[in-house]
């Protein structure tokens, strides 16, 4: 019985029966994939059952397939669509950790697990912390541990009892099953309107804004903002943390960790991040060449956003290629060396890559929008791109023939738009120019012309480009027997 709680045999059955499906797609990752046999077969086995039960009158039963998906092209987190379309599914049901990415095509029902916790432990370390911040709370957690937030919510408000002055508040999941008809439209860098999702009625909070991050939501009255509370999360030190960490940066965060039974209230280590995404935007503003890496092929709006960043590519006077690759690596992004900065179109707990070990960086699509926009960075982190379609870039346009300064070049660059027309009266030209230079107050010297360059010109300008090939005879060559037999030894070589 545990077995089929921890993977909600039942709760997996009433989805397919519900949606009357024949083909479903199970997707687990690898630490996972060893349950997946015994998983279809508690599922076909309920399934027989209960379709004997209604069929011993007409026999009318018909088998669900069933298959098993793992090792997706892009991350675990989200659903394999593609994978699923693959083998004709009409449903995906997804296990393991989940960013609850909205999906395209196929409906998909999440099963997040029941990792084990000490009740007790958590509520006394919440307890303390709410007491000694003097602060709102506002608890955020690992959808791995849902199932224990009501038995920690009833503590808490029996400890709430005595100690009245304890604000408290718990986000929810927003759903474990997604049809694409039914998507969310996000807006206002994860803030929903009132209307979007029901209140939270856990400790009587009348909602004005909601939130979104992760597969979880929770709202806030009208006179609150995110800085007044302390956000504690339940869970380990993963991508979904990690989310919370930079979108939240400018509120308090703790963390308990439920494997250990600890607190971990040093987080320097991932308010770091934020200065090395900074310094990113910086190098990527000196790109020339920009390669758009496809992340994902199944969450909603990736096309969109897609097109986006090669209008804001354009804007800015550079080159863009879109690159198609699974799940990037240094050896992949490596066969591009033209690329002077990658953008990754995926779902915000995949979208940081740590480029150390890459040859140029990659950056997210709300990083490209800061570097090519030339717009200030106030410290707001956008992770999820759906926040960002629509999104205008005519400040790029207006400002692409203005010099700026680079850092870390420690001068003024020019950036070149490779769209305008060449055909410019040379006068026209040289008066564009001296204007420009009229305008910078520093050194002249200072000021670097950059020119934008395209794929092929990239290979033009490399000292190796490939076997050199004599044309001086234009007749055909005769053709040469060569070498048979195996490479440990071919016939007629000497051993």
């Amino acid at each position: 019985m545990e077995f089929e709680s921890t993977y909600e045999i039942s709760r997996t059955v009433d989805f397919i029966r519900s949606g009357k499906f024949t083909k479903a797609a199970l997707q687990f990752p690898d630490e996972l994939l060893k349950d997946s046999v015994r998983v279809v077969k508690s599922l076909k086995d309920k399934l027989r059952w209960l379709s004997e039960l209604e069929t011993e009158q007409n026999n009318d039963f018909k088998e669900v397939s069933m298959f098993v998906m793992a090792d997706t092209a892009y991350g675990s987190c989200c659903v394999d669509e593609v994978g699923a379309s693959h083998i004709g599914a009409d449903c995906v049901v997804h296990y393991g950790h989940a960013c609850l990415s909205p999906t395209t095509k196929l409906p998909a029902f999440f099963v997040f697990g029941k990792a084990p916790m000490n009740v007790s432990d958590c509520v006394k370390n919440l307890i303390d912390q709410a007491t000694t911040n003097n602060k709102r709370v506002l608890v955020l957690f690992g959808l791995e541990y849902a199932h224990l937030i009501q038995n920690i919510k009833e503590e808490v408000m029996e400890a709430c009892e005595s100690r009245s002055q304890l604000e408290i508040q718990f986000a929810d999941i927003m759903c474990s099953e997604i049809l694409p008809s039914d998507n969310l439209n996000l807006c206002n860098h994860g803030v929903l309107p009132t209307e979007e999702l029901t209140d939270n009625k856990s400790f009587g909070v009348v909602a004005s804004n909601r939130y979104v991050i992760g597969g979880l939501h929770w709202g806030l009255r009208a006179e609150q903002n995110m800085e007044d509370y302390l956000l504690f999360w339940i869970g380990s030190d993963n991508s979904a943390f990690a989310n919370v960490v930079l979108t939240y940066n400018g509120c308090e965060i703790i963390r308990y960790d439920a494997t250990e039974n600890c607190m971990v209230t040093d987080l320097s280590q991932q308010k770091r991040i934020l200065k090395r995404r900074y310094y990113l935007v910086e190098k990527a503003k000196d790109a020339n060449i920009v390669g758009i890496l496809v992340g994902t092929l199944g969450v909603a709006g990736y096309l969109h956003m897609i097109n986006q960043m090669k209008d804001l590519i354009a804007a800015a006077g550079k080159k863009a290629y879109t690159l198609v690759m699974g799940k990037p690596n240094p050896a992949k992004l490596a066969n591009f060396p033209e690329c002077d900065v990658f953008i990754y179109v995926s779902c915000a707990q995949t979208a940081l890559l740590d480029s150390k070990e890459y040859l140029a960086p990659v950056i997210t699509p709300f990083e490209a929008m800061l570097a090519f926009n030339r717009g200030q960075w106030t410290g707001e982190y956008v992770m999820q791109f759906q926040d960002l379609i629509n999104s205008s870039h005519t400040e790029s346009q207006n400002h692409s023939k203005e010099a700026r300064f680079s850092f870390l070049r420690g001068g003024y660059v020019e950036d070149f738009d490779s769209q305008e027309n060449n055909d410019e009266d040379e006068g026209l030209a040289l008066a564009h120019l001296t204007e420009q230079a009229l305008q910078l107050r520093d050194n002249p010297n200072s000021l670097a012309k950059r020119t934008a360059k395209s794929g092929a010109e990239f290979l033009a300008s490399r000292s190796y480009q490939g076997l050199e090939i004599h044309n001086e005879n234009a007749l055909p060559e005769p053709y040469v027997v060569g070498r048979s037999g195996r490479a440990a030894g071919y016939q007629g070589e000497n051993s």
